[in-house]
């Protein structure tokens, strides 16, 4: 496994990092909920640093919130010998990574991913950024971090829900990457997955796919299977009540039916492979209603995709369970009957 990701107890491996005297101040950001029930862990083995909390949530993802970010480490008076340690789950790695980055023109970071999500998608790759005017991920930079400490005993701070919506990337990675590995989770059901496991191969697969790809100009596309209209979903979700909105996965999820049915009309998988992700998909996480007013927004929405070329909007669609083509250019009307099909 790439050295960059180590996969062991925190306790182990975060103090080998920040032991030594080779960083000049060490700040740890963290949100309402890290704070409460992950960060105990790290205060105990840490030199002296600073801590930074924020909302939680991705509504909070913005650059309002990183000039508070920045607001603290100037006060602080962090140097470009500093370190970072962003304690928390997608939004945290994604924000607080790329305030590191752009501080005095970049400072090291260490991601410590407490959730499933963020420890098998969000943290590795060096994908950083924030949300903007309301589009996902639209300001940003490519940064390696330091390291990426990943220790599945946060997993059980997580409720059920945050667990399964990390699962979605798993899923994602089985079905662009590993044909075998798709059938055996499909196999077993969402209580019965071993996450220890499944943190490992999805480390695996996207570390592969990024060495390959650092930039995303070609091969790397692939991560976004179920992307293009599950962040379109994601995104026009923001904008309801609270209790209406939807978690990443969740929306990941409805953009993998989707998109397998968008495959499937390419003549690009075959009937049973479209249904045996239908059916695995739905039965892990249901149906999500989606309104006439939220189909336009959602179409709308996906001309801001950052794979799309001109005014083509561009997919990453299986070829087969295990493979996925990308730059597949699908029309506003095709999107149309994908999502009429999930609403079946």
């Amino acid at each position: 496994m790439n050295q960059s990701v180590v996969i062991a107890p925190i306790a182990e491996s975060l103090p080998e990092f920040t032991s030594s005297d080779q960083y000049s101040r060490i700040i740890v950001i963290a949100d309402n909920n890290t704070k409460k029930h992950c960060y105990p862990v790290l205060k105990k083995i840490l030199p002296k640093h600073s801590l930074v909390t924020v909302p939680a949530g991705e509504s909070h993802k913005t650059l309002a919130t990183c000039e508070k970010i920045w607001k603290a480490m100037t006060e602080e008076e962090l140097d470009r010998h500093a370190l970072v340690i962003n304690i928390g789950g997608g939004v945290i790695g994604d924000m607080g990574g790329f305030c590191a980055a752009v501080y005095k023109r970049g400072i090291n970071f260490i991601q410590v991913p407490t959730t499933l999500l963020s420890q098998v998608d969000a943290s590795v790759g060096g994908k950083l950024g924030i949300d903007f005017q309301g589009f996902k991920n639209h300001l940003g930079v490519f940064d390696l971090p330091e390291k990426v400490l990943i220790d599945p005993v946060f997993l059980n701070t997580l409720p059920e829900r945050e667990i399964r919506s990390g699962f979605a990337e798993i899923i994602k990675h089985c079905l662009i990457a590993d044909a075998a590995k798709w059938e055996e989770i499909r196999q077993k059901d969402f209580e019965d997955q071993n996450w220890q496991d499944l943190i490992a191969h999805s480390v695996k697969i996207k570390q592969q796919v990024v060495e390959q790809d650092p930039k995303e100009k070609g091969l790397r596309k692939i991560l976004n299977f179920g992307h293009t209209l599950g962040h379109a979903v994601e995104t026009c979700f923001l904008s309801k009540p609270q209790g209406q909105r939807l978690f990443h996965g969740e929306a990941i999820a409805i953009g993998m039916i989707m998109e397998s049915y968008l495959s499937f009309a390419k003549k690009m998988i075959d009937q049973q492979t479209m249904t045996d992700i239908e059916e695995f998909l739905f039965a892990t996480y249901g149906k999500v209603n989606i309104s006439a007013d939220d189909i336009e927004e959602i179409i709308a929405l996906t001309r801001q995709d950052k794979k799309n070329k001109g005014k083509e909007i561009r997919f990453s669609l299986l070829k087969g369970a295990g493979q996925c083509e990308y730059d597949v250019v699908i029309s506003a009307s095709e999107m149309r009957k994908s999502i009429a099909y999930y609403l079946g």
